[in-house]
């Protein structure tokens, strides 16, 4: 990503309209695509589910970007989109299907007592719960920290967001993970 022009200078371009609209939308999937994927695959059980659900997101960023206001990055303004999206899609599949496309996130550690009993799966649907009960930008900050390994520093220039403000956030959204997860499964 270091490369790619910052995200005030895509929307700028973006604004401009005809071919220029086209290539900042190009600079843009080139930016955040992989990212915006991982996040996706994270929820999602397959390499097709992600594929169709972030087509979906970048529909909806594309018909949007004009209208984005700046409030928040484009980051944020990118994930919650994303988010949005995959549960949306993953609420429909598993009507259609009566099939849970809950992927497992986290693997049972052999011989951890009172984890043992359960598979993989489940404990990944009471985990993808946990996050839902999340304030959003809560939410957003421990997947960028527990799942994508970002650093403090990292989290910081992409969401412009001080430090201290991640770490608080981080700290309480992990302990309201852990309250929930030792609520579902009684430990």
């Amino acid at each position: 990503m270091a490369n790619h022009p910052k995200d005030n200078e895509i929307i700028s371009l973006f604004t401009l309209g005809g071919a220029k609209k086209e290539h900042a939308f190009t600079i843009l999937v080139s930016k955040y695509g992989e990212v915006l994927y991982n996040q996706i695959r994270r929820m999602a059980k397959s390499h097709e589910l992600t594929n169709d659900i972030l087509q979906n997101v970048f529909i909806k960023v594309f018909q949007n970007l004009s209208k984005f206001n700046q409030n928040s990055s484009l980051y944020t303004w990118l994930y919650r989109i994303a988010r949005n999206e995959t549960l949306n899609f993953l609420e429909k599949e598993k009507r259609r299907t009566g099939i849970d496309v809950d992927p497992p996130m986290i693997e049972v550690l052999a011989g951890h007592s009172g984890l043992s009993t359960l598979d993989s799966e489940k404990i990944s649907k009471i985990l993808s719960e946990a996050i839902n009960t999340l304030p959003e930008k809560q939410a957003m900050i421990f997947q960028l920290r527990y799942f994508e390994d970002l650093s403090y520093a990292e989290m910081s220039a992409k969401l412009g967001t001080s430090e201290g403000g991640l770490k608080a956030s981080f700290s309480i959204a992990r302990k309201k993970i852990e309250t929930f997860l030792r609520n579902q499964l009684n430990l």
